[in-house]
């Protein structure tokens, strides 16, 4: 039997794209003048307001954007929109842990038990071991074949980057994502 969708803890929709952030104030900014769907759809299409390669691209990124966003109150899209780099790329982040609980549970139970260990650095083994024990939350997740795991993987490690969590792909050097960018005291 095919679980229904929206039984499911755990799906790769994250797989779409990172944070998107310069998408991310656009889309922002059409949900707050609340345009109609088919004011949106000439926006993606006819004028390529998101500069993607192509309409399919256009499409697909301001889908993921938006679904994120409307998971959130139009003040977290004032945020995104007007906020400076750090205060719109973690209410980007918020909404993007809304959206795909992959993400919000990989901070929740493996970043942050490396910062409490006070390991230094996120191991890709982690991520492995993380969506094997996803299972046990979600037996209904569905069967990840090893593309689709990687990607997730490589999109969940460049949000930890955007957001600050990481310093690089390359190394996974994890540093304290309270800091990054933020005025000091």
């Amino acid at each position: 039997m095919v679980a229904d969708r929206t039984t499911r803890r755990y799906s790769a929709n994250i797989c779409a794209g990172s944070l998107k952030l310069p998408e991310s104030r656009i889309v922002a900014d059409l949900l707050l003048k609340g345009i109609s769907p088919d004011a949106w759809h000439h926006a993606m299409v006819e004028e390529n307001i998101l500069q993607a390669r192509n309409t399919v691209s256009a499409l697909r990124i301001g889908r993921l954007v938006r679904q994120r966003l409307e998971l959130m109150k139009p003040d977290l899209w004032r945020l995104v929109r007007d906020g400076s780099g750090p205060v719109a790329t973690h209410a980007a982040l918020a909404a993007a842990i809304k959206h795909s609980p992959l993400l919000g549970d990989f901070l929740d139970l493996v970043v942050r038990e490396q910062f409490r260990v006070f390991n230094t650095t996120l191991s890709r083994r982690l991520f492995d071991d993380y969506l094997y024990d996803c299972r046990g939350r979600d037996p209904e997740m569905p069967e990840f074949n090893e593309t689709t795991r990687r990607k997730l993987q490589t999109t969940i490690y460049h949000i930890l980057v955007q957001s600050g969590y990481l310093t690089d792909t390359r190394t996974l050097q994890l540093q304290r994502a309270s800091y990054v960018g933020w005025p000091q005291q």
